[in-house]
């Protein structure tokens, strides 16, 4: 790849045209929920929009990306009025389709201006690095999966935070990038996750004095804190004046939702439930109690209150003390060498632990992962051996999203496409490492040649072969498996972030 060829704007438009192709593809509820949140903002006034309850799609998102909905529907009145109707439930009318696959497109736009603006803070031998991990977020099977077929606004959220992180770099633009962070927390709170990162970084760097941690820079904390205040406030102020933040962050925070999704994201409490389907099997040989309430748990791939019928439950507590600790472990070391490498390497922490052991995780929050990792996976080798099963898992983990045939080839393909293109460039790309090089290398090859016989398995044999039976069967061996991946690639990761 040429260091300037080809150009992002090039890639935008190649994909911008692809995706259009795709308008006609299969959409998720979540369609219908952003349909739903363009009604709501625009048929009621601010101070019924996060009580209204016509859909059971109820607006869960901070007020920034209501607001945000509200623009939207400004245009959407001009292309289909009935869209905006809230009792118009499951309304997808062609313009309706055609309107919010255009918003998409057009608001990732911010993703790629924050990818440019990364290219171009990259010096020397850095910038072809730079572009082609630019280039292959922005192509990224996952924001295509799950923003332009099944539907979401990620990719100009992810604009955001690399924006953020980009304006991290210098000393110059460090308040800016805490204020856009924490405009970005008001538009969706999932991000509040990788927020321990930037407080310790923006701590150390912004308002400590470079040459002593005792030393407080205090025009620096009041700029930063009155941003902070002042964003938060534009967000929620409005709200607070009626006293509903309860009843906004009962819709932001839902803890009753369970454990585990209806597919389990792949992580620790992925192998987890894995672990407790054998042991049931296990349980009459080995002499183990099983609770029989628990059967039909989510362990079974429902929706509902997590009971694992071999295991010991687990709680919202536990899985929020796990993940503050095992995030605290990374932030030790950015607080005594705050340095950008460090900083990014610390949100991409962040967001594993989050990932790893959080409540009630979403597959498709891997991305918080994926993507601040990709910024500095051509760093060396051996950041890459960490990245490399991580990008395999992550994708394949999106999978069961699009289950309908006619997207079978397009998720495939893309995806394999994505995966060998990009693996190949990086390895030509990423530099030897001064460090010796560890288990990951031999265990990403593996990994990967794993991975085809499951997809062919998953997508055709077992219905071949099943039927309509064991339909939680294939469910199950995705997540497990990419579990393993997303595990391996952190364990991996760690090593590399502490012995740098």
């Amino acid at each position: 790849m040429a260091e300037n060829y080809p150009t992002l704007a090039q890639c935008a438009i190649v994909a911008s045209a692809f995706k259009i192709l795709l308008f006609p593809a299969y959409k998720s509820t979540d369609f219908e929920v952003h349909r739903n949140w363009l009604a709501i903002t625009n048929s009621l006034p601010l101070w019924e929009w996060y009580y209204e309850k016509t859909s059971e799609w109820t607006l869960d998102y901070p007020p920034f990306f209501a607001y945000f909905e509200w623009i939207l529907s400004q245009v959407a009145k001009l292309v289909d009025p009935a869209m905006l109707r809230i009792y118009n439930l499951e309304y997808d009318s062609w313009r309706t389709v055609y309107f919010q696959r255009f918003t998409v497109i057009i608001t990732e736009l911010l993703l790629v201006y924050a990818l440019q603006m990364f290219v171009d803070s990259s010096r020397g031998g850095s910038k072809r690095a730079a572009q082609a991990a630019a280039i292959s977020v922005l192509l990224s099977p996952g924001l295509l999966i799950i923003d332009h077929i099944h539907f979401q606004y990620n990719g100009c959220m992810y604009g955001i935070l690399i924006a953020s992180l980009v304006l991290a770099r210098k000393k110059s633009t460090l308040l800016g990038s805490g204020l856009i962070f924490a405009t970005l927390l008001c538009m969706k709170h999932i991000y509040l996750y990788l927020a321990p990162a930037y407080f310790v970084f923006l701590l150390r760097v912004y308002c400590l004095s470079p040459k002593s941690v005792f030393r407080i820079q205090l025009l620096n904390c009041i700029k930063l804190g009155a941003g902070i205040v002042v964003i938060f406030g534009i967000a929620f102020g409005p709200f607070a004046l009626k006293k509903q933040i309860p009843q906004i962050l009962s819709r932001l925070f839902p803890f009753a939702r369970g454990l585990c999704h209806a597919y389990w994201a792949p992580n620790v409490w992925a192998m987890y439930s894995f672990m407790d389907r054998v042991l049931i099997l296990l349980a009459p040989r080995m002499g183990l109690s099983v609770k029989a309430d628990a059967l039909q748990s989510v362990t079974r791939g429902l929706v509902g209150d997590t009971s694992f019928a071999v295991l010991p439950d687990i709680s919202p507590r536990m899985c929020f003390l796990s993940t503050l600790v095992l995030q605290a472990i990374p932030l030790l070391k950015l607080f005594f060498q705050p340095t950008w490498d460090n900083f990014v390497g610390a949100v991409t922490l962040c967001g594993y632990a989050s990932f790893l052991f959080g409540w009630h995780v979403h597959e498709k929050a891997i991305l918080l992962v994926i993507i601040p990792f990709s910024l500095i996976a051509l760093k060396d080798r051996r950041h890459l051996s960490a990245f490399r099963p991580l990008a395999v898992a992550g994708h394949v983990s999106l999978f069961p999203l699009l289950f309908t045939p006619a997207e079978f080839p397009i998720k495939t393909v893309y995806t394999v496409f994505w995966l060998m293109l990009f693996l190949m460039v990086f390895d030509r790309l990423a530099p030897a490492s001064n460090s010796r090089r560890f288990f990951l290398d031999r265990f990403s090859t593996f990994y990967i040649a794993v991975s085809i016989p499951l997809i062919l398995y998953c997508s055709m044999i077992h219905r071949i072969v099943f039927g309509k039976r064991y339909e939680f069967l294939p469910l199950m061996f995705t997540s497990s498996y990419s579990a393993i991946g997303v595990v391996g690639s952190w364990v991996g990761f760690l090593v590399v972030y502490f012995t740098s």
